[in-house]
């Protein structure tokens, strides 16, 4: 049985599509070990890579960006993180949800939808399977519909901070 076939070039690597203007110092944190927080730091060409919750820096005024995978655990995780997050003072302004490629489940998207009213902005940031073949994600020509989610989340991390009732409001 055959699955597909992935073509690659390996005598002249990819240009690197040009990544998104980014708020001064953007971070960027993983809800736990896996969420795809290293790769999207590179994606979005400067911003930083915290590592995870598990060594939460000190609280400043610099947006942050939450991340975490698709997937029920990585749900689970983000809750918790973003709740921890909000306790230590950081800000939060972006949820980066990093799709694994095989759709999400039921109880993970209930779960992030309870978190959609605490940030500025869901951003669902697409499969891409050529990321699986690299190791370097710099290298790896970004489409269309990922370009547009890391477009969508340095804007909204550029975006002024939204408070708890206006962002309740008219709902």
């Amino acid at each position: 049985m055959q699955l597909g076939r992935i073509e690659l070039n390996l005598t002249t690597p990819p240009s690197p599509s040009p990544a998104p203007s980014l708020p001064d110092s953007l971070q960027l944190i993983g809800a736990h070990g896996g969420a795809g927080t290293s790769t999207l730091a590179v994606l979005l060409g400067g911003a930083r890579d915290l590592g995870t919750t598990d060594h939460v820096p000190e609280a400043s005024d610099t947006p942050m960006v939450l991340v975490a995978r698709n997937t029920v655990p990585g749900s689970r995780r983000a809750v918790t993180a973003r709740h921890y997050l909000g306790r230590v003072g950081h800000q939060v302004r972006v949820l980066a949800i990093v799709d694994d490629g095989f759709g999400e489940p039921r109880d993970a998207s209930s779960r992030f939808a309870l978190l959609a009213p605490q940030v500025a902005g869901v951003v669902r940031v697409p499969f891409m399977a050529a990321l699986r073949l690299t190791t370097d994600p710099g290298r790896v020509s970004v489409p269309s519909r990922v370009r547009r989610a890391l477009d969508r989340i340095a804007a909204l991390a550029a975006a002024p901070p939204v408070s708890a009732s206006e962002s309740t409001r008219g709902r």
